[in-house]
């Protein structure tokens, strides 16, 4: 006999996500994964200057909004024909890589950490820390009143299996409330150089508004160097320890097994070196991504937009009561093929291209602490520690972005608006590979176009029927208690999913 599961909303994610599971002999038979809004970013920007998409689409989200603002100016310098000089060049990797470490980190901590970590285990602290000695009071007043007042953010919760060890437990508690901080000043880092966080207004086409002086350059590498210390000593540890207390998650949830990255990071001025190299992973294969692949199918979708266009043609016409239809995002395919994005991917495809030996040597080394093989990491379990393990990569070079800054040069080059044309812009934002298809005609925007990370990962099924990543990877995993089912949001929350962007 089968059973239905519906979770809706799935919290501790951004934005609002619904998913509904068969469940037969205890276990995931079929999901279906809905984003539940409609936005209109793509309509909003038609006929506005394409100045002003770079601010409007940063607005699509709260926490990757960088990635938002550099995918755009990167399809308008195409048609302009400009590129950034050095230091805008660097600065931009420096304002996306303190995005991006802010970003993995409260992911691990603030939304997915406490699927594994046990926040009642405070009850039990002895300790004389202040912070988690008022979390410990707090804590116990919540669970006194469960069933009067279940309003905290760490309860209600699934009853599940969390992690035994206390000491483990309130470690990692106490790096929750680090966690905190550690975004301040991520964010902080990113303001220096993009005039404020989360919305920067200092990215433009050309470069940044914003010099890099002495004075911000050694600010900004005070800044990276206590969150280096914290990635260090105590988000890869806490990884590798929830790694070790649940070591069934690497087979749990492992996808569609194939992977896309469009690269991130420029390392030269022709961005043809980028850090985090881009590709296409399907069958163990690595190929090089071709931008004329990507497709969007509707089927499934509120959209009576034509099915199966590609983004540079693409349409946005909502149909919310079209038969059939389950979600209000579309299906992204390359190819075809329903493809997995995000740290996750942009390691798998690193570590198969081998040109960047501080990844190979930095998933060795992962892969040594927990005994595992490149084979077990597509899984729930290893997409936070590619997360983790990522995090740290790009903190470590923002070190030697820092150092190639030359203070007081040039951050911007001059450009005139087109008149007509059409440009893309593809980048990585935390979440995965991000692309807006931009046409202008008259100096006007014609037509704009966005496939993000979530829509690529809890996209629908598609013309063909085929489950989106999501969708796939939670088929087969076991469900202990049908009333509890941590285990489905255990693998939705690996994927940090965001629907505010999805929906955009």
């Amino acid at each position: 006999m089968s059973k239905s599961i519906v979770i809706n909303p799935v919290t501790r994610i951004e934005g609002h996500l619904a998913v509904k599971t068969e469940i037969a002999d205890g276990k995931v038979a079929t999901a279906f994964v809905s984003g539940e809004m409609f936005r209109g970013f793509e309509t909003i920007l038609r006929g506005r200057s394409p100045l002003d998409a770079q601010q409007i689409t940063q607005r699509i989200c709260g926490v990757c909004p960088i990635e938002h603002g550099i995918a755009s100016i990167q399809a308008q310098e195409m048609i302009y024909g400009v590129r950034p000089p050095n230091n805008g060049r660097l600065l931009r990797n420096l304002i996306q890589g303190a995005n991006f470490i802010a970003s993995h980190i409260t992911h691990f901590y603030l939304l997915s950490a406490l699927d594994f970590v046990d926040i009642e285990a405070i009850s039990s602290y002895t300790g004389k820390d202040a912070e988690l000695v008022a979390l410990k009071d707090w804590v116990k007043s919540q669970v006194e009143s469960r069933s009067v007042l279940p309003v905290a953010p760490f309860l209600p919760r699934y009853v599940g299996d969390y992690l035994q060890d206390k000491d483990l437990n309130c470690a990692a508690i106490r790096h929750y409330l680090d966690a905190l901080e550690m975004r301040r000043l991520a964010q902080q880092m990113g303001a220096l150089f993009s005039g404020k966080m989360p919305h920067a207004p200092a990215l433009v086409p050309g470069g940044v508004t914003e010099h890099a002086t002495a004075q911000n350059i050694g600010a900004g590498q005070a800044l990276l160097e206590k969150l280096r210390v914290f990635i260090d000593q105590a988000y890869l540890p806490d990884v590798l320890a929830v790694a070790k207390g649940f070591p069934t998650y690497f087979t749990a949830g492992r996808g569609c097994g194939n992977f896309l990255a469009y690269g991130v990071f420029s390392e030269s001025a022709d961005s043809q070196n980028p850090f985090l190299p881009g590709g296409v992973l399907t069958g163990g294969a690595l190929k090089a991504f071709d931008p004329n692949g990507v497709t969007e199918d509707t089927a499934s979708s509120r959209f009576s937009s034509p099915t199966g266009l590609k983004p540079a043609n693409g349409e946005t016409i909502a149909a919310p009561d079209k038969p059939n239809a389950y979600t209000w995002l579309k299906a992204p395919r390359y190819q075809g093929q329903v493809m997995e994005v995000g740290p996750l991917a942009r390691l798998l495809v690193g570590y198969a291209n081998g040109r960047n030996p501080l990844i190979k040597s930095t998933v060795d080394g992962l892969l040594a602490a927990t005994g595992k093989t490149p084979a077990d990491l597509p899984s729930v379990m290893g997409r936070h520690a590619a997360r983790a393990v990522e995090c740290k990569l790009i903190a470590d070079r923002c070190v030697a972005w820092f150092d190639q800054l030359v203070p007081n040069q040039s951050t911007f080059a001059d450009f005139q608006i087109a008149e007509s044309g059409s440009g893309v812009g593809l980048t990585e934002a935390a979440r995965g590979a991000l692309g807006h298809w931009l046409e202008i005609s008259g100096h006007k925007v014609r037509n704009y176009q966005c496939v993000v990370p979530t829509t690529w990962n809890c996209s629908p099924r598609d013309d063909r029927g085929t489950p989106g990543a999501v969708e796939q990877a939670l088929v087969g995993t076991p469900v202990a208690d049908a009333n509890n089912p941590i285990e489905v949001a255990r693998v939705i929350r690996s994927f940090d999913p965001c629907l505010a962007c999805a929906v955009h």
